[in-house]
């Protein structure tokens, strides 16, 4: 099958459906989602979204935060932009339905989080991203000139590749023309041709073996756009939150939202030490790479498998109502927060890189935009902010609309592309075969590429991966393609962006810490941007 829409979004968070009601005014929009609409990482978000709203609070003070916290590393122009440009999207979002907790005034009850000076996050209980997904995906539904199509996977995007051309990452003007598209009726790909193109698939966090992401957080977004020779940059920031709820059993983990650190909340060790004074001065609310690293510290000098989080000294009725949704899955496993510790681990949680765009959310291929977590814009640096991800999401995908409706208008549709050629191909049956890659390809990022990482552990992980990068390509050139091969696939080539950028990156800083280069040393050197891959062309 063959479509042609002016607008196509692939992915269904915060940033593809404030992006898809924003184009919608100017032609068809299709939005594609591999799983239920409402199955994103938008959803899992438990903190809020920080923005600047009263005094003494300042946008000058909300960007020193976010520049403190990205060890210097963010691009102070894209900070200012978008921090400056957070209140009327946030007021946007409220006006679209989204709720947010109020104090009996009627002013917004803002809560603080890790690296923020003041009180500036906006939440919904403990249950924000999941207030922000209903209101969009309403307003969403109820637009005629949207559709959305769940269950669709996004196989690749399309370009001068599928035409015949030769490009590899040094081609000038490579095109993005659509995507080919794995339809679940039929189990063809299908050919979807757009005008422009939005990539806002989430993050990656399933390359490791303990993650808060949801299942279908796999990198989708940033594997297809580097397979297309398309930028990627600062891939080796991975932020693990401090916290995620100790639960072996569960997959994902859940998380414990920093807010409750906000709250009063407190780190210690499981005989009831607090530790976080020997780390940093802001104790339980440094910044997560530091809170993190301190974590994952201590767990080994003491051979424990977690850490504790202590709320029991904060008003019952604050920490029920406040928290609702974490009391009632401490109770689930036996835990009162209100009278026990948690306990706690730092779980795989943002990539603070991706897809490398400017400031209208443009990547290096033409026609093709990229915001939320998949996008890599300098808002974070080496580092995210707490709750700083939605708000970036959504200045983003406002401007990308701003500037996709004004390419649509001198853009064609390339009917050209050629359909899928399955030729050749075979119905894989061997899933123990991707079942136990899925799982070596978890240990191996969890066990060598983690919070604390050393060279010899980066080139131990860059030659295992290759042997399964290799198998893999061999298996998925043959295979009728299916979601979990492609998949599979996709988090291989995620994991290789990481490992490689972080043996690259010859300091410590921010998130990716390596014991061979001492965190005081500061070798300001440009090495960010990948440009080659495993011999695929060079």
């Amino acid at each position: 099958m063959r479509r042609e829409v002016d607008f196509l979004v692939i992915g269904s968070g915060i940033a593809g459906l404030s992006y898809a009601l924003k184009v919608a005014k100017a032609g068809t929009v299709c939005v594609l989602t591999k799983s239920q609409a409402e199955e994103t990482s938008t959803r899992y978000a438990q903190g809020g979204i920080a923005a600047v709203l009263y005094t003494p609070d300042s946008y000058e003070k909300h960007i020193q935060d976010t520049l403190i916290a990205g060890d210097l590393l963010n691009d102070e122009k894209i900070v200012r932009l978008t921090i400056t440009e957070s209140t009327e999207r946030v007021k946007e979002l409220i006006r679209w339905g989204a709720k947010f907790d109020k104090k009996k005034s009627g002013r917004y009850e803002l809560g603080r989080e890790g690296g923020h000076s003041e009180n500036r996050v906006l939440h919904y209980k403990d249950q924000t991203g999941f207030e922000i997904e209903r209101a969009l995906l309403e307003q969403v539904k109820k637009h005629p000139n949207i559709e959305v199509l769940e269950n669709h996977f996004t196989v690749d995007i399309l370009t001068q590749h599928h035409l015949g051309i030769e490009v590899n990452r040094r081609t000038p003007g490579i095109e993005c023309y659509g995507a080919y598209v794995l339809n679940p009726v039929t189990k063809n790909i299908d050919v979807f041709l757009a005008r422009t193109t939005l990539i806002c698939t989430g993050g990656a966090g399933n390359v490791y073996l303990v993650t808060t992401n949801p299942p279908v957080s796999t990198g989708d977004g940033i594997s297809m756009v580097y397979r297309a020779k398309g930028a990627v940059e600062n891939m080796e920031f991975i932020q693990f939150h401090p916290t995620a709820l100790f639960h072996p059993s569960e997959t994902p983990a859940f998380l414990i939202t920093e807010a409750l650190r906000g709250a009063g909340a407190i780190l210690k060790t499981k005989d009831g030490k607090e530790f976080m004074h020997k780390y940093d001065d802001r104790k339980s609310l440094a910044p997560r790479d530091i809170v993190a690293r301190a974590i994952d510290n201590e767990m080994k000098i003491r051979g424990e498998e977690h850490v504790c989080l202590d709320c029991h000294h904060i008003r019952k009725n604050e920490l029920i109502s406040g928290f609702p949704a974490i009391y009632a899955k401490c109770l689930s496993i036996g835990i009162d927060m209100t009278k026990e510790m948690i306990p706690v681990v730092p779980a795989a949680h943002y990539i603070c890189g991706g897809i490398k765009v400017d400031e209208w959310g443009r990547t290096s291929i033409k026609n093709l935009y990229a915001s939320g977590e998949c996008a890599s814009t300098g808002m974070h640096g080496a580092n995210r902010l707490a709750s700083n991800s939605l708000l970036e999401a959504l200045v983003f995908s406002h401007r990308a609309s701003l500037d996709a409706i004004r390419q649509k208008r001198k853009t064609r549709f390339c009917s050209d592309i050629p359909d899928w050629n399955a030729e050749g191909t075979v119905l894989n049956e061997e899933m123990v075969l991707i079942t136990q890659t899925i799982h070596e390809l978890q240990s191996i990022m969890s066990n060598y590429v983690g919070i604390v990482r050393s060279n010899l552990r980066l080139k131990r992980a860059f030659d295992r991966l290759e042997i399964i990068y290799r198998e893999t390509e061999d298996l998925y050139k043959k295979s009728i393609l299916f979601v979990r091969i492609c998949e599979m696939r996709n988090m291989i080539t995620v994991a290789y962006l990481i490992i490689k950028l972080a043996q690259r990156r010859k300091e410590s800083r921010g998130l990716h810490y390596n014991i061979d280069y001492p965190k005081d040393i500061k070798e300001m050197l440009n090495h960010n941007h990948l440009h080659h891959g495993f011999d695929q062309n060079g």
